[in-house]
């Protein structure tokens, strides 16, 4: 009688083991910061609607239009590590340098803004600092493993 018990056999074997592995590598490559997608694009949006949130929008109108942009600029940027993450996850450190520029912005955008301006502000730009600084440094290493 024939024996046709499943037996599990080692795959290094197979003459597609390196294509199929190469393959894995391609599809989950740029997928490592997954995680951090999402807390971004919130970031980006909650960026976008705070003068209305702490309600500054007469107090310092400048600012108002400056978080709108910047908030949808870090909004975009977390759309494009999600649609194209090889592609886009270069650009973390935009992130970064949008997170120090929020950082500073109340002094030289705003005009004599009050503590809570200046604290929401740090607090969205020290978040953008961090989550890009792990974008950027989980893509350097993907690259490296490459």
């Amino acid at each position: 009688m024939a024996n046709v018990s499943p037996t599990r056999g080692d795959i290094t074997s197979h003459p597609d083991a390196s294509e199929m592995r190469a393959r894995y590598d391609r599809v989950l490559g740029g997928r490592d910061v997954a995680l951090v997608d999402g807390p971004v694009f919130l970031l980006g949006l909650y960026c976008a609607v705070s003068p209305w949130i702490l309600h500054y929008t007469t107090s310092q109108p400048d600012l108002v239009p400056h978080n709108l942009v910047i908030g949808i600029a870090i909004a975009v940027l977390a759309l494009g590590f999600t649609r194209a993450p090889e592609r886009m996850y270069g650009l973390s450190w935009a992130c970064c340098a949008l997170g120090v520029w929020m950082i500073v912005s109340p002094w030289i955008v705003g005009d004599g803004p009050d503590a809570g301006v200046v604290w929401n502000n740090i607090i969205i730009g020290a978040l953008a600092v961090i989550l890009g600084a792990v974008c950027a440094a989980t893509a350097a290493k993907s690259a490296s493993r490459s």
